[in-house]
C-alpha cells in the first residue's frame, strides 16, 4: 500500500509514515543487513530521532563527534518539525517519481541525494539563526560526503527528488519550490555578480536533466522541463520544454494536459 502524500498547506502524518517505514525493514530476512535496518529505523521510536541519528553519522567528523551532531540535529528538528515534515515529503517524492526505487526504507538508507538534502535542511536552520560558520561545516561536509553542494543560504521547497546526485550545485540566493526533480550533474549557479540575487528560480514541479547548467537570476516557469545537458541563460515559461547550449524552447504544454 502507498503511503498518501498530504496537500502543501499540511504536515504529513509522521507516526503514519514511520510505521510504515519500519513495518518495510524491520521484517527484513538477510541476517547481513537486518542490524543495519536495526540500528537506523527499528530501534528508534519516531522519525525524527531516526532521521537525527543517520545525519549525525554522515557528517560526524574529528571535528564534532555523531552523539554531538546527532544531539544538535535532534534539537533542531524539535525546535522546527517541518524539517521532519519537509524529509518525509522528499522520501514520498523519490518513492513516486523513480522507478527504482521499491519501498519508503530505500532511499531513507540508501539514497545520498536524499541524505544530502536533509543535510541542507539542517544548515539552512542554522543560517536562518545566525550560527553561519556552523552552517557552512555543514555545507562542507555534505559536500565531502555526498559530492553535493548546496549553499545553506538557498531556500528549497519540498517534494524535492535529486536522483544519484553528485556534483549537483546549488548556490547561495537560489529559490526551489516544491516538487522539483534534479538529476546527477546539474548546476545552479551565477553569472559573476558579486553580491545581490544572483542564482535561478526555479518554480514548482519544474524538472532539470542531467548536467544541465542553469546560470544568473532568472526564473524557471511552473511545470517546464530542461534537457539533458542544456545551459539555460534566459527565463524559461511555465510548461515549456527547452533544450541545447544555450537552451531553445522545442515544445509549450498546456497546462492540465499531462506531462
Amino acid at each position: 500500500m502507498r503511503y498518501s502524500r498530504c496537500s502543501s498547506q499540511e504536515l504529513p502524518n509522521l507516526s503514519q509514515f514511520w510505521s510504515q517505514v519500519q513495518s518495510q525493514a524491520c521484517g527484513c530476512p538477510d541476517p547481513l543487513i537486518s542490524d543495519l535496518y536495526a540500528v537506523n529505523i527499528c530501534d528508534h521510536s519516531d522519525f525524527p530521532s531516526a532521521l537525527a541519528s543517520l545525519l549525525g553519522a554522515k557528517l560526524a567528523d574529528r571535528s564534532i563527534t555523531e552523539s554531538t551532531l546527532t544531539r544538535l540535529v535532534a534539537k533542531c528538528i524539535e525546535e522546527d518539525i517541518s524539517i521532519a515534515g519537509a524529509a518525509c515529503e522528499d522520501i514520498l517524492a523519490t518513492y513516486e517519481r523513480d522507478p527504482a526505487c521499491t519501498d519508503l526504507v530505500t532511499p531513507f538508507l540508501f539514497f545520498k541525494g536524499w541524505q544530502a538534502l536533509q543535510a541542507y535542511r539542517i544548515s539552512h536552520f542554522l543560517w536562518k539563526r545566525d550560527r553561519r560558520p556552523l552552517a557552512y561545516h555543514f555545507q562542507s561536509r555534505i559536500n565531502e560526503r555526498f559530492g553535493i553542494d548546496i549553499h545553506p543560504a538557498a531556500q528549497i521547497g519540498k517534494g524535492l527528488t535529486i536522483d544519484h546526485g553528485t556534483a549537483i550545485v546549488i548556490g547561495e540566493t537560489c529559490i526551489i519550490g516544491n516538487n522539483v526533480s534534479l538529476f546527477q550533474g546539474v548546476t545552479l549557479g551565477g553569472t559573476g555578480k558579486s553580491e545581490g540575487e544572483r542564482h535561478p528560480v526555479i518554480r514548482e514541479s519544474v524538472m532539470i536533466g542531467a548536467g544541465a547548467k542553469i546560470l544568473g537570476r532568472l526564473e524557471v516557469g511552473a511545470h517546464a522541463r530542461i534537457g539533458a545537458a542544456s545551459v539555460v541563460l534566459e527565463d524559461i515559461p511555465p510548461y515549456a520544454t527547452a533544450v541545447g547550449n544555450p537552451a531553445r524552447i522545442v515544445r509549450v504544454d498546456t497546462p492540465g494536459s499531462g506531462d
